[in-house]
């Protein structure tokens, strides 16, 4: 099955920022809003916001004011904007199709792919 494709992360100082970036293939890139997701060590993996083909944004509210979400449709990218970096942001961060849209964040549709691990040190 087809898996999204994120990239981006890696070992930044707490107060820093980070763009990560999800490819999404072209056949199925206006299926639905697209989400971005994180895990941290030991918990499960959460909604951090999303967006829809119109540039409709949803973010969790623990994330309001630091994370922005964009797209760029002719690349079918999605990124992920992270301002001033907390130790609790790290974690590994994935990126999916909303099934059913930004109201039920919980719906996915594809296999996980591999994500990309963001690390924030103090």
């Amino acid at each position: 099955q087809v898996q999204l494709v994120e990239s981006g992360g890696g070992l930044v100082q707490s107060g820093e920022s980070l763009t990560l970036s999800c490819v999404v293939p072209e056949t199925i890139y206006d299926i639905n809003a697209r989400g971005w997701y994180r895990q941290a060590p030991g918990k499960e993996r959460e909604f951090v916001g999303g967006i829809t083909g119109g540039g409709k944004t949803k973010y969790a509210d623990s994330v309001l004011g630091r994370f922005t979400i964009s797209g760029d449709n002719a690349k079918k990218t999605t990124y992920l904007y992270i301002n001033n970096l907390k130790r609790e942001d790290s974690g590994v961060y994935y990126c999916n199709i909303m099934k059913y849209g930004l109201d039920f964040p919980g719906q996915t549709w594809l296999d996980w792919g591999q994500g990309t691990q963001v690390t924030v040190s103090s």
